[in-house]
């Protein structure tokens, strides 16, 4: 049964007793500049994390007397990728907190936009022999461009646009405990990627995890002292983290956790869909189809399975073909032999039909060639 939470705003919080908040990470380093008068920039998902890290630092700055007036939360609003109740949440939590909340998005498109657009980019550059192996459409843990393009190249800018000649602290809710990527995290670090340092116009940004150290019951416990509300995705659907709709970093339980709310259902055939179609799996070792069979129509779950099987044979395919010539940095390393040409103009013509691609290269002498032409411009 679908599970609603209201998440109107309140009065501004009352302080329980001291016990019930764990003390947050106030390095010298971003005292001093809050201190100073900089700008808090609270970054709000609308989850667990940042919500505890916005009203427990709420209170810290408070303590040490740093103004409201410079304080804001934007959020990256990453389209039809985020659950539907999000957007609602999160104003809520800035109203709740009395601070004005900024939103942004990707002039480009929302993250499925993005999807979309590099699979359709990938194939253009596989078609032309740009590249050795077929990309996929996804993100993934090494190549989390859902987080730069969508969230850090887009609040990043605005920020350093709107308060140019300002040091602007943000906060960000992320915790040691979350992932093994994450259990090195800093209390703090100078962020340069959008004011680099010695800028014209003064402006220095710092980076700043407040609850780095917290424990995630520490975070609920947080939310049942103040009486902060929890996105519907706890609440209602069992999830241990809110993040995307699907995320390419998800567990299994979240995954099916998100499938079970009927509003995600469209994102889930649409996200399947470009499984079928462009034979990558949502996860390097999962297809997300399988997460609810049940919710997938019997023709889009016969796509998947001739998907899963095109896949196996792109796999086969792309490791017949030459291993020292993939693709690496200063691409490619050298000439291929006409034999080497050979297995690779033949892995890749059933790999261009499949995809409905012109097969431009076709024998080994025209793949030979087209290695002699991106020799040549590499070395220009």
């Amino acid at each position: 049964m679908p599970c609603r939470v209201a998440v109107t705003a309140v009065g501004r919080i009352v302080l329980p007793a001291a016990s019930a908040i764990p003390p947050i990470a106030l390095p010298p380093e971003i005292e001093r500049a809050l201190r100073d008068g900089a700008w808090a920039v609270f970054n709000l998902s609308g989850g667990k994390d940042s919500s505890a890290a916005l009203f427990a630092t709420m209170l810290a700055l408070d303590a040490i007397g740093h103004p409201r007036s410079r304080r804001i939360a934007v959020h990256a609003d990453l389209g039809r990728a985020e659950w539907d109740s999000t957007p609602d949440m999160v104003e809520a939590l800035a109203v709740r907190a009395e601070i004005p909340l900024h939103v942004r998005r990707r002039r480009g498109g929302d993250l499925i936009d993005r999807w979309e657009q590099r699979f359709a980019n990938g194939k253009a550059r596989y078609e032309n022999l740009e590249i050795y192996n077929l990309i996929g459409p996804w993100s993934s843990a090494s190549l989390r461009f859902c987080t730069s393009e969508q969230k850090a190249q887009v609040l990043g800018p605005f920020l350093a646009r709107e308060f140019a000649g300002e040091t602007i602290v943000q906060i960000i809710g992320i915790r040691r405990d979350e992932s093994a990527a994450r259990s090195k995290a800093p209390e703090w670090k100078p962020d340069d990627r959008f004011a680099r340092p010695g800028n014209a116009n003064g402006t220095a940004m710092m980076v700043w995890h407040p609850i780095v150290h917290w424990a995630t019951d520490q975070v609920f416990a947080l939310h049942d002292a103040l009486g902060i509300p929890l996105h519907e995705a706890y609440t209602c659907y069992g999830s241990t983290r809110l993040s995307c709709r699907y995320c390419v970093l998800q567990s299994l339980a979240d995954a099916k956790a998100s499938a079970s709310a009927p509003t995600n259902r469209e994102a889930l055939l649409q996200l399947v869909d470009l499984e079928a179609r462009s034979t990558f799996s949502f996860q390097p070792a999962r297809w997300l189809a399988d997460t609810a069979p049940h919710l997938i129509p019997a023709t889009l779950r016969a796509d998947i399975e001739r998907a899963k099987r095109d896949a196996a044979e792109r796999r086969a395919l792309e490791a017949a073909m030459p291993a020292d010539l993939r693709f690496c940095k200063g691409w490619p390393p050298r000439l291929p032999t006409l034999d080497e040409a050979a297995r690779i103009a033949a892995s890749r013509a059933s790999i261009l039909a499949r995809h409905r691609l012109d097969n431009r290269f076709s024998d080994a002498r025209a793949v030979r060639g087209r290695f002699e032409q991106l020799m040549l411009a590499k070395a220009a």
